[in-house]
């Protein structure tokens, strides 16, 4: 098979109707199933070797179950067929890769399980390459979170623009190229903002990133809905599934960027400053409560 054949449109949206059906393509079940085994065989390993801590870890593989679910229902279910050919469904699959999968699996904390998967030799080569000072330097710049905040909007606005957005749909390698970059910048993205031990102070900083990130998308997606031409020609091609004008269509799309996702953004926020507040209020009340005693 060649390198255009493999990533051409009609295997990445699968055999039959192209309306519903749904897509087994290797580029992306393969990926899926490398994920999830390595997972799971990790984590078996992991858990045999330390009984301590067994409810953080249950926590965490539900969460990355939940993720990797999401994000394979995203790429292979009927939604992605559909986002060929209606907009708001293109737009559903893209929000549940950034604002839904990718949360869940940062959440869920898999790279220790996934490393533990891998034969001891391939860990101490993984382990050397993340001590080597450029990737050190390269990761310490993009895991700011300024940088990683404006990776994740540059690519959510780029890919809007509608000479490449349509190029995507006919291109599948572009298509995939589109779906990565959420993907990526979205996990890079909510790594950097998401709690974790030792931490703390950054939560202030993480607060003002979501809420901006919050602002951004939900721009983009009243533009959509206010504009009163078609910005995707192509892919409202089949608006009429879901008994839509091409515009409706639109509107609708833009309509999910700007809620759904805007309030998961802002609901992430929001969760953020009562965390802040209530480690704050801790904080404050270890010191007296010493002074008492």
């Amino acid at each position: 098979m060649s390198f255009d054949a493999l990533f051409s449109t009609s295997i990445c949206y699968g055999n039959g109707a192209p309306q519903a059906g749904w897509t087994l393509a290797l580029p992306i079940t393969l990926p899926l199933a490398a994920i999830l085994l390595l997972y799971v065989a990790g984590a078996n390993r992991l858990w045999r070797r330390s009984g301590r801590g067994r409810r953080l870890r249950s926590r965490q593989a539900f969460q990355f179950a939940a993720g990797w679910a999401v994000l394979a229902f995203a790429l292979v279910s009927p939604i992605h067929a559909l986002g060929e050919h209606v907009f708001a469904a293109h737009m559903i699959e893209h929000e549940l890769l950034m604002v839904v999968a990718a949360p869940l699996l940062v959440a869920s904390r898999p790279t220790a399980a996934m490393m533990w998967a891998l034969p001891v030799q391939l860990r101490q080569i993984f382990g050397a390459a993340g001590h080597a000072n450029t990737l050190r330097a390269i990761w310490a710049f993009i895991s700011r979170p300024v940088v990683a905040t404006v990776l994740h909007g540059a690519a959510i606005w780029i890919w809007h623009l509608p000479a490449l957005f349509e190029a995507a749909l006919q291109q599948g390698f572009l298509h995939y190229a589109q779906h990565a970059s959420f993907l990526g910048t979205g996990l890079l993205f909510w790594w950097v903002l998401l709690p974790r031990p030792g931490r703390e102070h950054a939560r202030g900083n993480a607060v003002m990133h979501l809420f901006f990130t919050s602002l951004h998308t939900g721009l983009l997606g009243a533009l959509l809905v206010v504009s009163p031409k078609l910005w995707y020609p192509a892919n409202a091609a089949g608006s009429d599934l879901w008994g839509l004008s091409p515009l409706e269509d639109q509107q609708l799309a833009g309509l999910i960027m700007w809620i759904p996702a805007g309030l998961i953004y802002g609901g992430a926020a929001l969760l953020l400053v009562a965390f802040w507040i209530q480690t704050s209020s801790r904080r404050h009340q270890a010191p007296q409560e010493l002074r008492i005693v």
